[in-house]
């Protein structure tokens, strides 16, 4: 397939070829340096078993996956999954990846919509540097029986869960508030210091809602106990881990806020100075096989970018998903769009202050 890109910056894609995953021809260890759940033991075996590469995975964050490789100029790795704003930024700065081959990526697999935006909010200098992989939402997980007033972020500052909330003190944090109190942060990328107002916004909301604040949570294993034992009745987190803890227990469940949840896209790019390209390949044109996509969102719990890669997942994880988002609170979305140079050391600096506040 091929990739072009208008004097506009618009993207169009244009399927030439299908590409096939090779068999057993130029066998290469993949070093993936991906998210928990993204690679399944039952997967890695299935694509060693029919390539012939050998796969070694390194789970990781953005912030790790980021800085891992800018230590390294790019290298120690051969396909990584950074979410889509990480990318541009990243390259613009660090120069930590190389562009993505379009001619190699069977394109029929994935779903139009996603490929096409995915490939705009990752080019760079005319490159292509990223392709959607997996996707979900970040925004509330309630105990519906004992905090049903919560339901946007800014609820959670409220009197009647005082002492039972919990949230990251990370950038989702910020932006959510943002929505949630009228502000548009997304609108603001490109302007430095509109940016800075409204974090100046958020942070002294963000400082005044300390006293609710049970604990800032860290881990998903973490904040998924504190709400299995009641300590937290309502916290920002990831719709998987409110599905997780539904299936436990009925009352507990994600809700998307009212002023949208935040939607991210975890992607696959090739590091500046990997040297095994060819699996790497192989792998994005496996894993994306609707059996493949189904196999990884059973497990992640988190659905692909892959055509008809939900017709083989769980129906129970099918049925949590509806019950959180209705067409309206999909249409309400605020996807995450391409993190500019230096907001994060903005947003960095603002979260120290609200950590450190009395």
């Amino acid at each position: 397939m091929t990739v072009k890109l208008s004097k506009f910056g618009r993207v169009a894609i244009a399927t030439t070829a299908m590409v096939a995953v090779p068999m057993m021809a130029g066998a290469e260890t993949l070093r993936l340096l991906t998210w928990g759940g993204y690679a399944p033991e039952e997967v890695i075996a299935k694509f060693e078993e029919e390539t012939g590469h050998t796969v070694e995975v390194t789970t990781s964050n953005n912030e790790e996956m980021i800085a891992k490789l800018r230590a390294t100029n790019g290298g120690g790795f051969d396909l990584a999954q950074p979410s889509q704003d990480r990318i541009t930024s990243a390259q613009e700065e660090f120069g930590i990846y190389k562009p993505i081959d379009m001619s190699r990526i069977n394109a029929d697999l994935f779903i139009p919509s996603m490929l096409s935006a995915t490939a705009a909010n990752t080019t760079f200098d005319g490159e292509v540097y990223g392709l959607p992989h997996v996707w979900g939402t970040s925004g509330l997980v309630v105990n519906t029986a004992m905090a049903q007033s919560v339901q946007d972020y800014t609820d959670l500052c409220d009197d009647a869960v005082a002492g039972k909330v919990s949230y990251r003190l990370k950038r989702p944090t910020l932006i959510g508030f943002a929505y949630s109190m009228g502000l548009d942060p997304f609108a603001a990328y490109g302007d430095s210091a509109a940016y800075q107002g409204i974090l100046d916004q958020v942070e002294a909301k963000l400082t005044e809602c300390k006293a609710n604040v049970k604990t800032y949570w860290d881990g998903g294993d973490e904040i998924k106990n504190l709400l299995r034992s009641g300590e937290v009745v309502a916290s920002m987190a990831w719709d998987t881990g409110g599905w997780q803890l539904n299936a436990d227990n009925p009352d507990i469940t994600f809700v998307a806020p009212k002023s949208g949840a935040l939607g991210w896209i975890d992607t696959f790019v090739l590091p500046a100075r990997g040297r095994a390209d060819d699996a790497a390949y192989d792998w994005i044109n496996f894993v994306m096989q609707p059996e493949i996509a189904a196999m990884i969102t059973n497990t992640a719990g988190n659905f692909t970018a892959a055509v008809n890669g939900d017709a083989d997942v769980n129906a129970d994880l099918k049925a949590r998903y509806q019950g959180s988002f209705d067409q309206q609170a999909i249409d309400n979305i605020k996807w995450y769009p391409p993190v500019p140079a230096g907001l994060e050391a903005m947003e960095g600096a603002s979260l120290d202050r609200i950590n450190a506040a009395n």
